[in-house]
Formats: structure tokens, sequence, C-alpha cells
């Protein structure tokens, strides 16, 4: 694996959202580190080399919902931190959490289990998710993430994705704590 500056020369082969991660990253100017992966990276144990490339908080994204599955959130915490629904459903008063259907992950994100990533939300045009951050994952400096696909992995400045990126696709977020115990 190398880590390149922006978008990888050739898009052969790639898929139609990855392209699209891209496109809109050099339309809004954010700057941005692209590597492509030697196997899909499906679990936090497989970004584990991704990690060492990349030298940014590589984030666990989970995509819940409510018991009643009318409202939808993406997570965004460290792969080290153990997530306990309880934590979360406290702090954005939601009863119950669970993890929402694959269905909705497609509909909502254009992304698919194992390539959950914010770059999921420029897909996200009638604000469905709400974005729940960590906030050890907000006090990091570049973040690591799918550019909508578990092959390839980006590494951007969280201060880009904040300032630039949320505003660009109309998503606010909620800063959460979780303590990362069992």
């Amino acid at each position: 694996m190398e880590l390149h500056e922006g978008r990888p020369d050739s898009m052969e082969g790639r898929t139609a959202p990855e392209i699209r991660t891209y496109d809109f990253l050099d339309e809004h100017g954010i700057h941005y580190w692209q590597t492509d992966h030697d196997k899909a990276a499906n679990t936090m144990e497989d970004c584990e080399d991704v990690d060492a490339i990349l030298e940014a908080t590589i984030c666990k994204n989970l995509f819940l919902c409510n018991r009643q599955k009318t409202k939808f959130y993406m997570l965004m915490m460290p792969g080290d931190k153990v997530f306990k629904t309880k934590e979360i459903s406290h702090q954005i008063n939601s009863p119950r959490l669970s993890f929402a259907p694959e269905e909705k992950m497609t509909e909502f994100l254009d992304i698919h289990p194992g390539a959950v990533s914010v770059m999921g939300l420029m897909n996200d045009h009638d604000n469905n998710v709400q974005l729940l951050i960590d906030e050890d994952v907000l006090a990091g400096e570049y973040l690591g993430c799918h550019p909508c696909v578990n092959t390839s992995s980006l590494k951007i400045k969280m201060s880009d994705i904040i300032d630039v990126f949320l505003p660009a696709v109309h998503h606010a977020f909620i800063k959460v704590h979780l303590t990362g115990e069992d």
C-alpha cells in the first residue's frame, strides 16, 4: 500500500460511489490522500495495516436506528472503544438503538456494510441520517475513512470534514462521549 496525494491515477475498475467521492472532494477543494488496500477492510483488524499507512484516526462507523426504524444515525467512534447502545441512547434521547437494516444504508447512503463512512453523507440529500461523532474522533488532526468502498481509504484533515465537507452535504453532527469501558 502506498499513500498518494489526491485521487487515484486511474478510475478504471472503481465504483460509481467511489468516483463520486473523489469528484466531490475535488469540487469542494478538500485536500486528501488516498490508498488502495490489498484486501477489503471489513473489520477494525483489517484496518490495522491501513492505519499504519494513513497515520490518522481510523473510525469504527456504525449505522444505527431507533426501535421504530424512523430515525437513523451514523456513529463515528475510535476503533478501540467499546460500543454500548445505552451510552449513546441516553445522550441523544432515543430509548433504544440497534443496527439499521442494510437496505436503509443503501437507500440513504449508497454504501454497503464494511464501507460505512462519513463520505456516504454526500448521498443523503434528504438528511435521513444524523451524524454522531465521539469527542475523541473530533480531537484527532486527521481522519481515516473509506471513499464509499472498503477497498480504499482516505486521509483528510478533521477540520476539513467539520468546516467544509459537512456544510457542503448539509449535515450537522452531535458530539457524543463514549467511555470505551466494557
